[in-house]
């Protein structure tokens, strides 16, 4: 027998269905129900990688995690990954397996898509009592309904029941929720059980006529409020957010330990990927972390990352273009502190040779580490551990390019000092590692590398636990619906699904 299920849709992209899946699918697991999330298809440069190798969206990662489950390909069968204005890299059941533009994507392979995305669906519902489903973007994508995989196609096929999420902080919530449901067909309509209101701030009694309205407006129910809360972003999708970095700002922080801060600048390169790299040095307490696209922004920083990215040519002409790479040039001269990963690594490097991912061929690199990177048409998709400065360092790895180091000592090694990763030439470091600044001695370790190089009085917080503050954070997530959503109701439409006879509310879909 099928386990439950919900499909979290939204008004509008960013208006909360990442947070809301993954705030509900905590809330089940401290209520020991076996859950799991799923996502059909996600379009994000920010990505995993699972025990099994495979390929995910990242806040599918965080939402396995709120579920206290193992991530699998299961729960995000098809990811999108952008490679410019109009194509990006298909990855199927975590492989990549080509590149198509929007039209080629939306004109048929998304439809041919359907029956693996609904057989992963039924084999986590046979797996677990619920399944928790996000939407992408909003269900009422006129446009795009008749190949639609992941809002109301994926409802229809698995019989699923909706619960649409708006963000109040935005305006107009009242108009998106009604104008969500009347622009869907009759069938589609019937799916969708109600709404849950998101970052509202006040006094939620002065909303209460509007939710009555609302209600006679469509025979819906609104299953809760949930209030403004700030750094409750899950790792994001895509954007300049540092998903961390505003909760460790916003909440009661203890100054830093050392005299001094610690300033690092992030190059916002074009096509950025994992940028929740930095998101473990924004929760020291005593780092600043900030994104910079112009060279003088780099002139007071102790540190600078080159962080990934999906078009590393690209990236590189636009260092070159915006005078970044001269900046970061005189940096290394000076023998102050970069660091460089995936793609940034490559950036550093001496040439790149690229028939897969640009298609250019033979590219100059900035030629500040000793590396040569050749870009293989297989992706390298795995989950090592290693030692770096005495610590132990564990990360993920997702890229074409393969570097041949030529000089400087490795970055990462294994228990026997054998190189496993990366380079690094006095204060210029870089690794193919995601993920490495999350390993709590090793974070600490670098930063004192940093400080010593730049000579500020930093201390390292001797007890900042990543994965503590990570745990703290889905459990706030668990707590906003468990206090101000109407949890007995949610788990009547998991478990049983839409409640029966909704109204219609024209005009509905276009014919």
């Amino acid at each position: 027998m099928s386990g439950g299920g919900l499909l979290v849709a939204g008004t509008t992209s960013d208006a909360g269905k990442s947070v809301v899946t993954a705030g509900i699918c905590r809330w089940l697991a401290r209520q020991d129900v076996k859950v799991a999330p799923f996502k059909a298809q996600n379009m994000s440069l920010n990505s995993f990688v699972t025990r099994e190798g495979a390929e995910i969206g990242r806040a599918q990662a965080m939402q396995a995690q709120a579920c206290r489950v193992e991530p699998t390909a299961l729960m995000n069968p098809v990811l999108l990954k952008p490679g410019g204005e109009r194509s990006s890299q298909v990855v199927l059941l975590g492989r990549a397996v080509g590149e198509l533009s929007a039209r080629g994507y939306h004109g048929g392979r998304q439809q041919q898509l359907l029956g693996t995305v609904l057989d992963c669906l039924a084999q986590l519902r046979s797996t677990y009592d619920a399944v928790i489903c996000e939407g992408a973007g909003s269900p009422a994508e006129i446009n795009l309904r008749r190949t639609d995989i992941v809002n109301m196609g994926i409802a229809r096929n698995a019989g699923l029941p909706v619960l649409v999420v708006g963000d109040i902080d935005r305006g107009g919530v009242f108009a998106s929720f009604f104008g969500t449901v009347a622009l869907l067909s009759p069938e589609d309509q019937a799916l969708v059980a109600g709404f849950l209101v998101n970052k509202f701030r006040g006094d939620v009694t002065l909303l209460e006529p509007g939710l009555d309205m609302l209600h006679d407006l469509t025979g819906r129910h609104t299953y809760g409020v949930l209030p403004f809360r700030h750094g409750l972003g899950i790792d994001e999708e895509d954007g300049l957010a540092v998903s961390l970095r505003g909760a460790v700002r916003e909440s009661a922080v203890a100054p830093p330990v050392g005299e001094d801060v610690l300033r690092v600048a992030v190059c916002a390169v074009p096509l950025m990927s994992n940028f929740t790299d930095v998101d473990a040095l924004a929760a020291e307490p005593g780092v600043v972390v900030r994104f910079v696209d112009r060279p003088e922004e780099l002139a007071d920083a102790d540190l600078v990352v080159l962080p990934g990215t999906r078009g590393t040519v690209r990236a590189l002409e636009w260092l070159r273009e915006r005078g970044l790479a001269d900046a970061l040039e005189r940096r290394v001269a000076e023998g102050r502190p970069v660091l460089g990963i995936c793609g940034g690594y490559q950036i550093l490097g001496e040439h790149i040779e690229d028939e897969v991912e640009s298609r250019a061929g033979h590219v100059d690199g900035l030629g500040l580490l000793p590396v040569r990177v050749r870009f293989a048409r297989e992706k390298t998709l795995t989950r090592p551990a290693g030692e770096a400065l005495g610590e132990r360092v564990e990360g993920y790895e997702i890229h074409h390019g393969v570097a041949d180091v030529m000089g400087g000592v490795a970055f990462l090694s294994d228990d026997s000092g054998h190189s496993l990763d990366g380079c690094r030439v006095g204060q210029t470091w870089g690794t193919h590692w995601h993920g490495s600044l999350e390993s709590d001695g090793f974070r600490r370790a670098f930063l004192r590398e940093v400080a010593a190089a730049t000579g500020r009085r930093f201390v390292p917080a001797p007890d900042t636990s990543f994965a503590a503050l990570r745990e703290e954070q889905l459990d706030r997530l668990g707590d906003l619906i468990e206090q101000h959503a109407d949890t007995d109701a949610l788990w009547r439409l998991i478990e049983s699904g839409a409640p029966q006879g909704l109204p219609f509310i024209p005009p509905g879909a276009p014919a």
